[in-house]
């Protein structure tokens, strides 16, 4: 079967929530703002949307730190990934600090039940109007060295990594959310400037997101559709056996694959292991609906590498720990 994964509306599950939950395509929830009320409600919220899934569910969010954290009440202020190395100039301080508040920001998400961050951005900060600060560094060696960090204190806190765009959204300006950035450059420059941090990172990651970029001189396709950069590159150069998620089939930047039947069978045809359509609930029971294209069992064992195991304390226990008071003096001042 395919593996999809939705989102929902509200702070409470619907019946229509638990409907699409239930549908053994969907395999896992995204979380946004618009779902949290409070730390409390979120955990009851993921409790309740495991038990209506009645199967494995990964849960996930975009809470990166700076201005694409979704948690705010309750949860730590994790600052933007550049101002690591702005406020810090020593690079064992730098590098302590991307490894505490890759921890800590790993912790609190998984205090509320939610199995992972989709963290790291492994992007270079150059003139996108998206990524900006949410990137480590304007250079990839400064990117590879504290994202490795960061990474390192996810997974002692015992969260998958998910390195993001692949190959690379920095360097074309236009925002995929809204827009369909095409990066012009060729090969040379690509593989120089933004492939090495995934390179490098490769065996780190538990998951990767592509792009919604286009790079013609290599593929007319964006890199999320595009077997070229999935399976060529990152699988076969790279060494990548993680899970590849889809970014959001609903954004501009995948319109270009046609319908959202089509994106779908667009992405998971080039390796996409779970796609995901948020932000358009028609859209999202319309090809569910619908056949998709089957993963394959490797899908299966890279899916089960992301769900947490174990419990984690949840955060009023947390924040009476040594480790989570200590993470506290690399947040924003």
């Amino acid at each position: 079967m395919a593996q999809v994964m939705i989102d929902v509306a509200g702070t409470e599950l619907s019946a229509d929530d638990r409907a699409l939950l239930a549908h053994p395509d969907v395999n896992g929830l995204i979380l946004f703002t618009r779902n949290f009320q409070s730390p409390e409600q979120l955990q009851s919220l993921c409790h309740e949307a495991r038990q209506v899934a009645q199967k494995p569910l990964l849960i996930a969010v975009d809470h990166e730190g700076g201005r694409v954290q979704r948690f705010r009440d309750g949860f730590s202020a994790i600052p933007p990934m550049a101002s690591i190395a702005q406020r810090f100039t020593d690079p064992v301080e730098q590098a302590q600090a991307g490894r505490e508040l890759g921890w800590l920001m790993a912790m609190e998400v998984q205090a509320v039940g939610i199995d992972i961050s989709f963290a790291p951005v492994l992007d270079i900060n150059a003139c996108s109007d998206v990524i900006g600060d949410r990137a480590f560094a304007d250079n990839a060696q400064d990117v590879t060295r504290l994202a490795a960090e960061f990474i390192a204190g996810m997974h002692e806190a015992g969260m998958a990594a998910t390195g993001k765009h692949f190959p690379g959204h920095g360097s074309v300006q236009a925002d995929s959310h809204i827009a369909i950035p095409v990066d012009e450059r060729d090969k040379a420059t690509i593989f120089a400037t933004d492939i090495p941090p995934f390179r490098v990172l490769a065996k780190k990651l538990q998951g990767v997101m592509p792009a919604h970029v286009i790079y013609p001189e290599l593929d007319d396709k964006p890199a999320g559709f595009s077997s070229y950069w999935l399976q060529q590159v990152l699988r076969t150069q790279l060494g990548f056996d993680g899970m590849i998620f889809s970014d959001d089939l609903s954004m501009q930047g995948a319109t270009v694959a046609g319908t959202m039947k089509a994106r779908a069978d667009a992405a998971l045809n080039a390796g996409c292991d779970m796609i995901l359509v948020c932000n358009d609930r028609a859209a999202a029971s319309a090809l569910l609906s619908e056949p998709l294209a089957a993963t394959g069992s490797h899908s299966a064992t890279r899916f089960q590498r992301m769900l947490m195991s174990g419990t984690r304390p949840n955060l009023a226990e947390l924040q009476r720990t040594p480790r989570w008071q200590r993470a506290q003096q690399y947040l924003a001042d």
